[in-house]
């Protein structure tokens, strides 16, 4: 698997590291060389595709922008209830991710991308939720993640769009970032367990709670002891004076049963508490029990810090990361609309040092394709630590350098990544993905994992160039459509020709790098044929329409086939055959003809019991509860030593001889099948011989 990275890379960090071109540490204005994101460098926009200018405000435009930061962390379990519409960005859940939201609402929640926000979604095919336990949907529910990828640990059920992927380790790279958050959380407010010293005071009163900052310092700290609401718990303001362009704002929310109720915050971003929401923190650090509701757009990043704790959200929006170590529950009041939705904007503040030198980060390299700069799936590297002492990377001979870990194959992103102790570590690629060629060499590093730079993680570039292009040579490539129980030619069959061009084995004709379709459609003429007349590869015929009278096959993708330089001229063809129709108002019938094994005279008086396929086991189970079904007790071969039985629909049966003609014995193999009654038209009609030797009376069983 390739882990989703955990920290951001934005050059705002490789300043703050000191690795930037030409740039020291000591060359940096003093505010950027104490600045101090969150754990695991959460807050940023992580590229993707950042913005460049602020994100956008709330709107419903094109998607311009990608980040593949988190923007929702829960270290408990995830809760969608009532009438709540979607959560914006990456979503990282430890728990269960869980949907049964109210009946007769949009059974819709979305996640990753979402409808209206900051239209700032993660990278595609990245990891838009993932969950360390279960996800489920609730019954007529839906969870859309079209474009990206659900990963969760244990089990999925319900509707989900999007692709799933199982994954026993899915939250184990986000697992240290809840400690992590937890402590941070308790040093923004109680550092050495006292209350941080306020820069500014908070007054509640005349229907809004007042921060009034001292107008100088660029980290504002305000305490506050109470909830921000109503005296008879109704809405208030929340408003913000004497705090300096660019300052980081913390508010540390104390108390374990805290509620917010405000109509503060709008969509536009013209209002103070908008343009304050970059760097506005929210901080509950002692928590049980976190409300945050009313009618405003609630602006700025949330920090809950207690891990037994439960926050509820129902404000129609939260506009920036939120980050919980318990757990989350996304809703709607008791009355008013739905549509409560979680906005992806980033947190871009300076925070107090909280943090200890680290003793791992995370180490990655991305393959992309050397032409065109994009993302490539397949690429299997391994990580090598240096542990020799000789310059460079050795993997062979008496003393090599240390393997770390098991193979690692890029997905969509490109990207392989480990989280390892600090040290010097190699990428090395051993097969490059298909269509490509191994570069030489195939060592990338070394990579330097310090403390410096642990905390956003060191990655390397790793190119690849296409293989060398086929010659210009061309030939036929043909489709051949048949009766499957006549092998007779049919015409009227449509098909489209697609060409492998993305690397990835088998044919996908959708997704974000799908194969290529060729040509137009192509309907088989008398002899049954399409063809087309194509360069030296591989391709796929993809049959969309079936003749009339007869069925689409499942499924309907035939091929690889492939067209190399040598046979050209013979060209590459396959074959595809198609069944009648099935039609339940055309029975079949089952006739047994019994006979003397060794005169081959017809017997009477054999009776066999037709017994139909129906628990899904090979071969017929006629005792037990799992037993297939009894569809006829007994028929007895008549004077021309046949039995019929008619009038049956589809499926596999079965014959089960139960007694003899008088002076015979039963087989030792009394079963016969399976017969398969097809239900095509003209039906089939099927009729089975067996034999009886003579041995003794009548007997049955």
């Amino acid at each position: 698997m390739t882990f989703p990275p955990l920290i951001q890379t934005g050059m705002r960090y490789l300043c703050l590291l000191g690795i930037v071109a030409g740039t020291s540490l000591s060359a940096l204005p003093a505010e950027a060389a104490v600045a101090k994101p969150l754990p695991g460098g959460l807050g940023p926009c992580v590229p993707g595709n950042c913005p460049s200018g602020g994100y956008p405000p709330i709107n419903n435009d094109g998607i311009k922008y990608r980040d593949n930061g988190i923007n929702v962390y829960v270290g408990g379990d995830f809760l969608v209830r009532e009438k709540a519409a979607e959560a914006e960005g990456r979503v990282v859940v430890l728990g269960d991710f869980d949907q049964d939201k109210a009946d007769g609402v949009s059974g819709i929640y979305n996640v990753g991308e979402a409808g209206v926000g900051s239209r700032v979604a993660p990278p595609v095919g990245s990891d838009w939720l993932t969950a360390g336990g279960n996800v489920t949907v609730g019954t007529g529910e839906r969870l859309l993640a079209e474009d990206g990828v659900v990963r969760y640990a244990k089990d999925a059920t319900g509707t989900i769009v999007g692709t799933k992927r199982q994954d026993p380790d899915a939250a184990k790279p986000y697992i240290p970032l809840r400690d992590e958050l937890t402590a941070a959380s308790q040093c923004y407010a109680h550092p050495e367990g006292g209350t941080r010293t306020p820069t500014g005071r908070a007054v509640h009163a005349g229907g809004e709670t007042l921060f009034s900052g001292d107008n100088t310092s660029m980290l504002q700290v305000f305490n506050v002891d109470f909830d921000l609401m109503g005296g008879s718990g109704g809405q208030e303001g929340i408003r913000f004076e004497g705090i300096p362009d660019g300052a980081t704002v913390l508010v540390n929310i104390l108390g374990t049963n805290r509620t917010i109720n405000t109509y503060s915050g709008t969509i536009d971003d013209s209002s103070q508490l908008n343009k304050m929401r970059s760097r506005l923190l929210w901080n509950f650090p002692d928590a049980t029990s976190v409300e945050v509701k009313g009618t405003g757009q609630f602006q700025g990043s949330v920090l809950v810090g207690n891990q037994g704790s439960m926050t509820t959200v129902s404000v129609p929006g939260m506009n920036g990361r939120f980050f919980t170590t318990g757990s989350l529950t996304h809703t709607s009041g008791a009355s008013g609309g739905g549509g409560q939705e979680f906005h992806n904007y980033p947190f871009d503040g300076d925070l107090p040092d909280c943090a200890t030198a680290p003793t791992s980060g995370e180490v990655k390299v991305v393959k992309t394709d050397e032409d065109g700069g994009k993302p490539l799936a397949g690429a299997e590297f391994e990580l090598w630590q240096e542990s020799n002492g000789v310059d460079g990377l050795q993997t062979g001979g008496d003393d090599p350098d240390t393997k770390v870990g098991s193979p690692c194959v890029t997905e969509a992103p490109g990207e392989c990544a480990q989280t390892v102790p600090l040290g010097t570590y190699y990428w090395r690629e051993t097969k490059a993905p298909k269509g490509y060629k191994l570069p030489s060499p195939n060592v990338f590093g070394p990579l330097e994992l310090t403390a410096a730079n642990a905390e956003a993680g060191v990655s390397v570039p790793a190119t690849n160039k296409k293989e060398d292009e086929p010659t210009d040579k061309e030939g036929p490539v043909t489709v051949v459509k048949k009766d499957q129980e006549t092998g007779k030619p049919l015409p009227g069959a449509v098909f489209q020709l697609w060409r492998e061009t993305n690397g990835t084995p088998g044919l996908q004709q959708s997704g974000a790098d799908p194969d290529t379709a060729k040509g137009s459609p192509c309907t088989t003429n008398a002899s049954g044929t399409c063809r087309r007349t194509v360069a030296v590869g591989t391709y796929y015929w993809v049959e969309t329409k079936a003749p009339n009278g007869y069925e689409l096959p499942d499924p309907a993708v035939f091929g690889p086939l492939v067209l190399t330089d040598a046979d050209v001229t013979v060209g590459a063809s396959v074959e595809a055959l198609n069944h009648v129709q099935r039609h339940p108002s055309n029975p079949g019938s089952i006739t047994v003809v019994k006979k003397d094994k060794k005169t081959g005279k017809p017997l009477t008086g054999a009776v066999f019991q037709l017994w139909r396929e129906s628990n899904g086991k090979p071969g017929l189970q006629s005792t037990g509860s799992g037993r297939d079904t009894l569809t006829d007790g007994g028929c007895a071969t008549d004077g021309r030593g046949r039995c019929a039985f008619q009038g049956l629909t589809p499926g596999s049966y079965y014959l089960k001889e139960t007694a003899v003609p008088d002076g015979y014995v039963l087989p030792k193999n009394k079963v016969s099948g399976p017969h398969e009654v097809t239900g095509y038209k003209p039906a089939k009609d099927i009729t089975v011989t067996l034999t009886n030797q003579r041995g003794g009376g009548k007997k049955g069983k």
